[in-house]
């Protein structure tokens, strides 16, 4: 007895020419985004392109006629500059310090405003307001309200405790902005973890309670898990923001004592706009640009493998 096996061949339909789902139908759809799509390359391209120009020019504004091609002796002067290292490794403090201790803040604030009480409404919004006040408004804040040597309100609070006319600013000028940052950013990681706590399954907690976990074993071996994901997406977001602070530098220590408080940023400027050097300057700003623009891709790659790794496990 034989058998015949018959193959059954499937072939895939051709898209159409015209109508929904063809090619000319994906055109006409990506039309009203080409507006967007040129005005972000002429406004960040273009420039990029411009600066990697001028960093391979020997350019100083205080010397007319100066200019000429270098190479890329410009980069390699960036790298052998112990300020620009030392103004690097602030960099990286400050935005670890400031995003880490926002976040560390931001997740207790939240997990107290994830309990019922009276007037949760209205702590909410007391705690959100620091967000809503611009960079520049909160660091003058800072500066002559709060960290004032003689007028100001941390002084104050801290005068029984031996704090006595202390000019945080000139003494400690880095964990003055960082104290600066940490208030603006603690309502976003606020905000961001509570979301996360929302969406918690209760079902989930009152089984671990009910089974005699502890408040504390629930909170680590249930709630820390869920909120992995938002933790890392605040620490992501924070960080790429963070590391691009200017205006609180500016407007609460202009950088100093020296470059005590600089960060990346505020270097470049102090080199283009105070020591009129375009062509260093340009330099770094490709180089700050590449390496933000790395660890950028790096975490954001690592946020979105969380999120396609959490969905497939649901």
């Amino acid at each position: 007895m034989t058998t015949t096996v018959e193959r059954v061949t499937t072939t895939k339909p051709a898209r159409p020419e015209h109508g929904p789902g063809s090619r000319a139908d994906g055109w006409v759809r990506r039309i009203p985004l080409l507006p967007a799509l040129i005005f972000l390359f002429v406004v960040t391209q273009l420039p990029f392109v411009v600066t990697i120009y001028y960093s391979l020019q020997s350019w100083n504004l205080v010397r007319p006629g100066s200019r000429h091609f270098v190479g890329l002796d410009n980069y390699v002067q960036v790298f052998t500059d112990s300020t620009f290292r030392a103004v690097a490794f602030q960099t990286v403090l400050l935005t670890v310090g400031a995003v880490l201790i926002a976040v560390v803040l931001g997740l207790g604030l939240a997990l107290l405003l994830n309990r019922r009480f009276a007037g949760r409404g209205v702590v909410r919004t007391l705690l959100i307001t620091p967000f809503l006040i611009t960079p520049v408004a909160a660091a003058l804040l800072w500066k002559t309200v709060l960290l004032d040597p003689t007028f100001g309100l941390v002084n104050f609070v801290l005068r029984p405790f031996g704090a006595r006319g202390v000019d945080w600013i000139s003494t400690f000028p880095l964990l003055a902005v960082i104290m600066a940052l940490v208030w603006q950013w603690t309502p976003f990681m606020m905000l961001l973890l509570l979301a996360g706590l929302q969406s918690q399954s209760h079902e989930i907690l009152e089984a671990a309670a009910v089974d005699g976990a502890t408040g504390a074993a629930i909170f680590r071996e249930v709630t820390l898990p869920h909120l992995r994901r938002f933790i890392e997406l605040g620490i992501v977001l924070g960080t790429i923001y963070l590391i691009n602070t200017f205006d609180a530098i500016y407007m609460m220590t202009r950088g100093g004592p020296g470059t005590a408080s600089a960060n990346l940023p505020f270097y470049i400027y102090q080199r283009a706009f105070l020591g009129f050097d375009i062509g260093q300057s340009a330099a770094m700003g490709v180089v700050v640009a590449l390496l933000t623009t790395i660890v950028s891709t790096f975490a954001l790659r690592l946020i979105f493998r969380t999120f396609s790794g959490t969905e497939r496990a649901a």
